[in-house]
């Protein structure tokens, strides 16, 4: 079996020409059908490379493990991720895609395997859109990567119970001291991504120009 073929995945051509890619992670529970209707409405045209987490988690897919609610298996997180950047190189090749051209967008569980996309693996993306997500390497302190020019957008609630405000605020900072363009969102909402904020988000997308 290929790198590819290893991940569940959907990949749907871009239908508008020069238009970039969006690698969609989803959150803890849904598939690789569940934000395909959020990368249609980041940016429209875009190529949309959506595949299915591969931790099983009491019946529902996951990224990687966790202890419990809130707290990371940080080991497995790093080895999944490492597995996903893997799929993230063999699909490019596959499918013929811009590697600068290709920006992740991720909810929850998705959003922190994102951010360490971003974080033990730069250049592999050239930006993010994260939504409900935060420090993924919780207590540890990222490596002194270089992520000038990565441009990236976050979205969190400031009542969020699950992904606090503080581990969202932690991420902007890491990826802003690592050389990040960073444009962060508070919302007064919980764990959720409000049209408001995914309105914030396609704006910033179109000022992004990827």
């Amino acid at each position: 079996m290929t790198v590819l073929e290893e991940f569940t995945h959907v990949f749907e051509p871009a239908t508008r020409p020069g238009a970039p890619t969006l690698l969609l992670l989803h959150g803890t529970g849904a598939d690789e059908h569940d934000l395909l209707p959020l990368g249609r409405a980041l940016a429209s045209g875009a190529a949309l490379l959506s595949p299915r987490g591969r931790v099983d988690e009491n019946g529902m897919n996951r990224w990687f493990r966790r202890l419990r609610e809130g707290v990371f298996d940080v080991e497995d997180l790093i080895e999944r991720t490492a597995e996903l950047a893997g799929f993230v190189r063999a699909a490019t090749a596959a499918y013929d895609l811009d590697p600068e051209r290709i920006v992740v967008s991720g909810f929850s569980n998705g959003a922190n395997t994102g951010a360490g996309l971003l974080l033990l693996h730069p250049g592999l993306v050239a930006g993010a859109a994260l939504f409900a997500g935060g420090a993924p390497l919780q207590g540890r302190e990222p490596g002194p990567v270089e992520l000038s020019g990565t441009r990236v957008f976050l979205g969190n609630g400031v009542a969020d119970p699950i992904t606090t405000i503080d581990q969202a605020r932690l991420l902007a900072d890491q990826l802003g001291e690592r050389g990040a363009e960073v444009e962060a969102h508070e919302h007064p909402g919980g764990h959720q991504l409000p049209p408001d904020v995914l309105g914030r988000a396609r704006d910033w997308f179109d000022r992004a120009g990827f």
